[in-house]
């Protein structure tokens, strides 16, 4: 495993992946048609659950990539089977636990494509703060939000249950 900061970051999204993989759990077992869901919006002009997914894994895929030196090949979006957004999950996870950078990686710049002919240039640390980061959990969040709209019964516990090992019971 990495140094400190990158340990960190390894921990942030191997745990928040692992919280991905539980919210899917629970509308696999409340939908009678996950497969059917994984097209389904929360408005008309956002993507739909299973690009949600794939976007969620884009985050720390690419960080995983990025460290490594490799290009950064983004994942296929248009996710129509709960085995493919698995897949996804289980296999950016391996990738992110197979990171080896050193901290001093951070230190680096990093160019960060934002769409047709736009980008911008920003040292590591704040590509992973400001751009990872808040990208990881909107999508997480956006997979949050259309299994609620669907009717499956996950509420805050689940979303934020990383935070399991820390709670105690008040005497």
């Amino acid at each position: 495993m990495g140094t400190t900061e990158i340990a960190e970051i390894q921990r942030i999204f191997s745990t928040r992946l692992d919280t991905l993989d539980h919210i899917l759990d629970v509308g696999q077992a409340h939908l009678p048609d996950i497969d059917a869901a994984l097209g389904e919006r929360l408005a008309p002009d956002m993507f739909p659950l299973g690009t949600q997914i794939a976007f969620a894994c884009n985050q720390p895929l690419g960080f995983s990539q990025w460290c490594a030196g490799q290009p950064i090949e983004l994942l296929d979006p248009g996710v129509t089977g709960i085995a493919t957004a698995r897949g996804y999950i289980l296999d950016t996870r391996a990738r992110v636990a197979a990171i080896q950078a050193d901290d001093a990686r951070l230190d680096e710049s990093k160019r960060t494509g934002l769409g047709p002919g736009m980008y911008c240039e920003t040292p590591a640390r704040l590509y992973v703060s400001d751009y990872l980061l808040p990208n990881f959990y909107f999508h997480i969040a956006m997979t949050y939000a259309i299994l609620r709209k669907l009717g499956v019964p996950v509420g805050k516990a689940d979303y934020m249950r990383f935070l399991r090992p820390h709670v105690r019971q008040a005497s």
